[in-house]
């Protein structure tokens, strides 16, 4: 069965940068969708970025403009590229492909 394992989860400083990467088992190139979600402590999961077949992406207003989700379906990768990172940006971070597919999750903190 497909799976996907994220990467790049770190504990940065606010204003800071970081990639996240997620891999998947199987191809991409078919897969409408991908996405990354979030979930913050106590909060619900959230997508925070989307990405079609056609590479047009949607972005939650929250990173917007801050945020850049990418895909290399040669190499079956998603990316999602964070600058100027703020605390409230602290979560588990998942990549998913709909309806069912999801990563297990890397933890991104931003703290001093």
């Amino acid at each position: 069965q497909v799976q996907l394992v994220e990467s790049g989860g770190d504990l940065v400083q606010p204003g800071g940068s970081l990639t996240l990467s997620c891999k998947s088992s199987r191809s991409i190139t078919n897969s409408f969708d991908m996405a990354w979600y979030r979930q913050a402590p106590g909060k619900e999961r959230n997508m925070v970025a989307r990405i079609n077949s056609g590479g047009s992406t949607s972005y939650a207003e929250s990173v917007q403009g801050r945020f850049a989700i990418s895909r290399d379906n040669a190499k079956n990768m998603v990316y999602l590229a964070m600058n100027s990172l703020k605390p409230e940006d602290t979560a588990v971070y998942y990549c998913h492909i709909p309806p069912h597919i999801w990563g297990q999750g890397t933890q991104v903190t931003v703290s001093s």
